[in-house]
């Protein structure tokens, strides 16, 4: 570094590069994080940034997804290949799962550089377990410098991996302990494009175990100097080469998506069209007067008109109310993300499809055949704000309560009973499993529904599996003496056959007294045969304005039918909702069609939610899972005004972590990603996933369709008003 910083500074100073503010990564590291190459900086990613990052090199190959959670929190979920350490594989290296936290406590301003606190894989085995103070500060405009001090690895002390621990739970008592050493980075932006990077890194790449076995990660590196270029490439992506310790070279890739910066950003739907300004009343007395409201042909012509004009928009007319000065609609919206743009658009087309004298719009937003909540604005606002930022309209809106009915609804005719269908290709993928690496599975499925009546719909789904390398096989084999002298093997990547574990019904209980809820989930893949992964009959009612249920009952999720149901308390102005769930269910048969085991279960929760700012969603469950323990979930969603959700979620029993097995608790991060985002075209449809390391038994929930939270809150407020900017779209 006493060579290398001043040369950098020297040839920075005739740069014109910009200085990022705030402090943003001119690229990321091995590690999957803003950084230099192996050492972790003070930067940040732009807020909402989702990316992933896959490095090689011969000490192993790193995928990391990284999250941009607030302005000054980043998170990191990394999967590992660690060579050079053996396990009872004996393939010479380990897989293993980790995760990060940083968080910048100041930004760069004048003198101050930015400063961040970092844990690194603080719950995972501890292979890469370290922690950090960093500094960072832009010394010229295009050269920039970091210093810190670091604890475990970052310092070159590795801390002893304990071979009888399950994993998944922070190691406090070491955290900043064990002796601190500084490490340093400078990284030069040539260009645009073009990123050097010098750093000066402590990790000798060892692991320690409490056995005694001390394992080298690859090449012990010649010295603590290690040299990076990075290139970036579009808007999104980066490659990088760097050396080691002088003796090791390694390449990686970068993709970052920010939420707020679509590929289409204003997308490709049409224009809606445009707001029709009523005429003088001499140009109309009769339809200013109101006489025409007496007349019994009027409504059904208008009400047909309207609703074709909506259908074209992409949303269904379910019903509606009009007098000679107030029209109510109630409305399903098929088409939008945001359904400030739903309601948006149909204000627009009241305006061309009502006569003059109505002047108070009432939009009625309906979700499963159950109104959510109501819009009203009067006419002469609309007419008035068309052309002005949307803030105006909503000052000028009036969101409340919706009830389950109105005086003088009419129902629109041929919107029930309404049955739907579709064909398409599915993709499973895992890509967290220490056992199986990369598995996925190819078919195609067909789903319909059958809308019955307002509130009841009857869902069936049949999956044909095509081709993938997820078969059909058993749990582990418990490492306990009767089970390997029975079965002749045992211990950690032995398996019972299917014939094994279908023949004996005890297996079904692990031997700590655990039913097997999910950790037999394998059993249920592999089906060369049709399945049917869901087939129920739902009802959703609304006994009072703030009050929403619902029933469901039949094949519930491809492990468990039975009958689930669920009453919601959602006030449309209020962030907080508190609900309740309750379940009788019985496990399936492996071959997902009509038949079940023996195993069933009453279990359920009671939930609160609380909707922050920025985006932030908080939810709590409290009650009993499929396996019968009992314990809470605590979920925080972050989801962005263009549909994105991001979330992470932990769950806590009575179970202890013996009972639970590796991994001491259930945990994961869920991602959902609107279509449209990507393709510019509105649609309703999602990309969804649910990235967990392990599937295990304990703080296991029931999968259940369309609980009723996700489908009230798409109108109250909080949502509502966060997309509102789409309001004249």
């Amino acid at each position: 570094m006493a060579t290398t910083l001043p040369v950098a500074l020297v040839l920075g100073s005739v740069s014109t590069t910009a200085v990022a503010d705030p402090m943003y990564s001119r690229n990321m590291s091995t590690f999957g994080l803003p950084g230099g190459i192996d050492t972790p900086t003070a930067e940040t990613l732009q807020d909402g940034t989702l990316g992933a990052t896959v490095s090689w090199s011969d000490y192993g190959r790193r995928s990391s997804v990284v999250f941009q959670a607030l302005p000054g929190l980043t998170t990191v979920l990394r999967y590992s290949r660690v060579d050079g350490i053996n396990d009872y594989r004996d393939d010479g290296y380990i897989t293993d799962r980790s995760l990060d936290l940083r968080y910048q406590v100041v930004d760069e301003e004048g003198w101050r550089p930015a400063v961040s606190i970092g844990l690194q894989d603080f719950l995972g085995t501890g292979v890469y377990s370290g922690e950090y103070i960093v500094a960072t500060k832009n010394v010229t405009p295009s050269v920039r410098v970091s210093a810190g001090l670091g604890w475990g690895v970052l310092a070159g002390e590795p801390r002893t991996i304990d071979i009888d621990d399950e994993g998944g739970t922070p190691n406090i008592d070491e955290w900043f302990r064990g002796g601190a050493r500084p490490f340093a980075s400078v990284s030069w932006q040539v260009n645009d494009r073009l990123n050097l990077v010098a750093e000066y890194s402590n990790n000798d790449y060892l692991a320690r175990y409490s056995n005694g076995e001390v394992f080298q990660q690859g090449k012990e590196p010649d010295s603590g100097l290690n040299l990076g270029a990075f290139y970036r490439f579009g808007q999104n992506y980066e490659v990088g080469a760097y050396t080691i310790g002088g003796n090791t070279v390694g390449a990686q890739f970068t993709i970052a998506l920010n939420p707020r910066e679509a590929p289409y950003p204003s997308g490709l739907e049409k224009a809606p069209a445009p707001v029709r300004p009523r005429p003088a009343p001499s140009a109309d007395p009769e339809g200013w007067s109101g006489t025409w409201a007496q007349d019994p042909s009027a409504q059904p012509a208008i009400q047909t008109a309207l609703g074709e004009a909506m259908s074209k928009e992409g949303q269904t007319l379910e019903s509606m109310a009009l007098s000679a000065n107030r029209a109510e609609v109630r409305m399903r919206n098929r088409r939008y993300v945001s359904q400030a743009e739903a309601i948006g658009r149909t204000a627009r087309l009241m305006t061309r499809a009502l006569p003059p004298s109505v002047e108070t719009f009432v939009i009625t937003s309906t979700a499963d055949g159950i109104p959510t909540s109501s819009v009203t604005v009067r006419r002469s606002d609309v007419e008035r704000l068309e052309n002005t930022e949307a803030g105006q309209i909503a000052n000028a809106a009036a969101l409340s309560d919706a009830p389950a009915g109105a005086p003088g609804l009419v129902p629109s005719e041929g919107v029930y009973p309404r049955f739907r269908w579709s064909i398409k290709p599915y993709l499973t993928l895992g890509v967290f499993s220490a056992e199986d690496g990369l598995t996925y599975e190819v078919g195609a499925e067909g789903r319909a529904s059958y809308e019955v009546a307002p509130g009841v719909v009857l869902t069936g789904a049949l999956r044909q599996r095509a081709f993938g390398n997820i078969e059909h096989r058993g749990p582990a084999i418990p490492s306990d003496p009767e089970f390997c002298e029975a079965y002749g093997r045992c211990g950690r990547g032995e398996y019972f056959t299917p014939e094994e574990y279908e023949a004996n019904p005890a297996l079904e209980t692990t031997p700590e007294g655990v039913p097997r809820v999910r950790s037999d989930s394998r059993m249920y893949t592999g089906n060369s045969d049709p399945v049917i992964p869901e087939l129920t009959l739902a009802w959703y009612a609304k006994p009072a304005p703030t009050v929403y249920t619902r029933v469901t009952g039949g094949l519930l999720e491809r492990a468990f039918g039975g009958v689930s149901a669920e009453v919601l308390w959602k006030p449309a102005n209020s962030p907080l909702a508190l609900g309740a769930e309750v379940n009788r269910v019985r496990k399936r048969d492996f071959d997902q069609l009509f038949e079940f085991r023996d195993y069933e279960v009453t279990m359920g929760h009671v939930s609160a939610y609380y909707e922050f700012a920025q985006g932030f969603t908080a939810q709590l469950d409290v009650g009993k899972y499929l396996a019968g323990d009992k314990g809470a979930t605590v979920t925080l969603t972050r989801e962005f005004a263009n549909g994105w959700r991001i979330g992470a979620y932990a769950t806590k029993t009575d179970l202890s972590a013996e009972e639970f097995g590796e991994g001491s608790f259930d945990k994961g991060v869920t991602l959902s990603i609107p279509l449209g985002w990507a393709t510019g075209q509105a649609t309703r449809e999602r990309v969804d996933a649910d990235v967990r390391s392990l599937s295990r038994d304990g703080g296991a929930q029931l999968n259940v369709r369309d609980r009723l939270y996700d489908q009230v809150r798409d109108s109250h407020s909080v949502k509502l008003y966060e997309g509102w900017g789409r309001f004249w779209r």
